[in-house]
């Protein structure tokens, strides 16, 4: 069985964007990775509490990594936002090759622009760095459609 990750970007442990990943990854054991616990400064900025090396490593240590936001000011929230930001250079192109990716998307209220820029964000994501795209789930019922995939 593969190492499936789940980070999670809402501030909420067991909010919507988890209910959407636990929907995915449905009958599979995961680690859920909360950003909101931990210390990831933003881009070109040097402290000896920064804890991105730490997540970067849960990432490179998964099979499969499902990644997860609610759509915050019509797009992905800032935290995952900084560290998809803080990937560039310390991952090299193609450095996550071997690992797939989903990506669970949530709001209120979202228009499909929203959506697609979140999808198209990540999927750009998965294809600099080498992983294949899953697909992206903004309901319950695609999460569990897409989770037969893992």
């Amino acid at each position: 069985m593969s190492e499936v990750l789940f980070v999670n970007a809402s501030p909420n442990h067991d909010g919507n964007t988890a209910a959407l990943a636990k929907a995915l990854a449905s009958g599979t054991d995961y680690e859920q990775l909360d950003l909101v616990d931990y210390k990831i400064y933003a881009y070109g900025q040097h402290f000896d509490d920064d804890q991105f090396d730490e997540v970067l490593q849960k990432i490179k240590d998964a099979d499969v990594v499902i990644m997860g936001s609610p759509v915050y000011w019509h797009n992905i929230c800032g935290l995952l936002r900084n560290l998809l930001d803080r990937c560039y250079g310390p991952v090299e192109s193609g450095g996550l090759s071997g690992r797939k990716l989903y990506f669970v998307f949530q709001g209120a209220a979202p228009e499909k622009w929203m959506l697609d820029a979140g999808e198209y964000t990540m999927s750009r994501f998965a294809g600099l760095y080498g992983m294949s795209w899953g697909g992206m789930a903004t309901t319950l019922a695609q999460a569990k459609r897409l989770g037969q995939g893992i």
